[in-house]
Parts: C-alpha cells; structure tokens; sequence
C-alpha cells in the first residue's frame, strides 16, 4: 500500500512544486512591472516639476532667439559647413589611403612592416586627437622651420593621420572576417597574393566594414572642430568655430544652436545613406 501510494504523492509534490515555481515567476514579473510604473511615474513628475518652476523665457531668449538664429545664415552653411567638409574629406580620403596601407603592413607576414604599423597605430590612437594637431599644426613647423603650404593642408594632415589609425584598424580586421578560402581559391587560379589582396580580398573587407567607416567619418566631421586651436582665419572656420564668434559677438548662445542644426542636418543624411548601402551590400551578398 505504501509503494502504491508514493508515485501519487511524487506526482502532488511536482505539480504544488510546479504551482509555486509559477507563483514566484508571475510575482517576479509583477514586481518588475511595478518598478516601471513606478519609474515612469516618477519621470513624469520630474518633468512637471521642471516644466512648471523652470523661466522657460530666460532659456528661449538665451538659447531659441529667432533675430540671432537667422542672423547666422546663410554664412554658417556657406562659409562654415562648406570649411567643415572640406576638412573633412581631406582628412577622410587622406586617412583612408594611408590606414589602408598600414593595416596590410599590420598583417604582412614581413616583420619590419609589423613592427612599424602597430607602434604606428597605437601612438595615434593613444594620443588624444588634440595633441596631434597641435604637434601638426605647431611642432613641425618649429622643428623643420617652413610652413606647410595652402589654407586646409595643416588641419586635413592632422585629420588623416587621427583617422589613418583608427581606419587601419578598421580595415584588418574587415581583412581578416572574409574567410580564407578566399584567399585560397584566388590563389589556386594563378593570382599572386597582392593580385589576390587587391581584387577580392580587400573589395569584401571594405563591404563588412561600412558601419564602423561611416562611424569614423562621422566623429573626423566633428572633430573638425578641434582645427581652430591652430588659428584660423574668417575665411577657414569651420562650424564650430563660427557659432564661438556668433556667440561672442551676440553675448547669446543661439549660435551654439544653430551650429547642432546644421551638424544634424549633415550627419543624419549621412548615417542613414551609409545604412543604405549597407542594405544593398548584404543584399548582393
């Protein structure tokens, strides 16, 4: 009677286990669904709070002034977007050629270019972008004596070299995801291993490393603004140089303002046309 007793009551203990395991889960997904509430709540009356006790006409004429906003076109699109992409695709095309040369000489199977690409590599991304275009734009002139010829050279050398690092990067290790039967298979027809590197290797490295190009070209758009500790001129500012006189000479931060729409109104496009060709570049694979 008792053997025929302990299967039932196993299977009662299963199921109340079962019951409670349940119980507590249901729980746990209550207690989850208080703390959001409770955290939305008290979102909300933060921003009431805020909303009712801040002098939002202070922040409009200090910030949102119409007369000052439009006062900074259309120059700050003419003159400081037109200076801010000019630098920027110097320093991106600059950067681009000579990463790519340093990530295959990071993974050259000749040591000497190993051993002067990844010191190369980690300097630059070491040291903040700052520092480089001050040795750029003041060291080297001081230690060879001559300046570098033409309005933009300075900025956009010091902009590629930033960027050359961290687009070497970049590039090994696209290199480095296209499988090896790639490689092989080139190789097996005949093609030498620069042939190889050139015509199949390195065209689907580039296709995997959309995302992280566009990224890198989108942080060299901003860090143009950095250019201005080599002193420029009115006719070489960049965005965020102009918007720092704007609000120099309007005692006003709308400059500031009007200098984040037009960042925007670049980037964005940007991003979203970068998304679209990665789209079309998975799709072809």
């Amino acid at each position: 009677m008792v053997r025929d007793q302990l299967p039932s009551d196993k299977n009662t203990l299963i199921k109340e286990g079962t019951k409670t395991e349940r119980g507590t889960a249901v729980s746990k997904r209550q207690r989850a669904k208080l703390v959001r509430i409770g955290v939305y709540v008290a979102t909300v009356l933060v921003l009431v709070f805020v909303g009712l006790t801040v002098d939002w006409q202070s922040i409009q004429e200090s910030f949102f002034n119409p007369e000052i906003f439009r006062e900074q076109f259309p120059d700050i699109v003419t003159q400081a977007a037109r200076n801010t992409l000019i630098f920027t695709f110097f320093g991106f095309t600059g950067g681009l050629a000579v990463g790519l040369v340093i990530a295959v000489m990071r993974i050259s199977s000749i040591r000497a270019y190993r051993w002067f690409a990844a010191p190369y590599i980690e300097l630059l991304r070491g040291l903040p972008a700052l520092l480089t275009i001050l040795i750029i734009g003041f060291g080297v002139p001081i230690a060879t004596g001559t300046q570098l010829p033409g309005r933009y050279t300075t900025g956009s050398l010091a902009l590629a070299l930033v960027a050359s690092a961290y687009i070497a990067e970049n590039i090994r290790a696209g290199i480095e995801a296209v499988p090896r039967g790639q490689m092989e298979a080139a190789r097996s027809l005949g093609m030498t291993y620069t042939r190889a590197m050139i015509s199949i290797v390195i065209p689907q490295a580039f296709r995997i490393i959309i995302p992280p190009l566009t990224n890198e070209l989108v942080l060299l758009l901003k860090d143009t603004s950095l250019i201005s500790v080599l002193g420029v001129t009115e006719a070489t500012r960049e965005i965020t140089r102009f918007a720092r006189d704007g609000v120099i000479d309007s005692a006003n931060a709308t400059p500031f303002i009007a200098a984040g729409v037009v960042y925007l109104a670049i980037t964005i496009p940007l991003t979203r046309a970068a998304a679209l060709i990665e789209r079309r570049a998975r799709q072809a694979r």
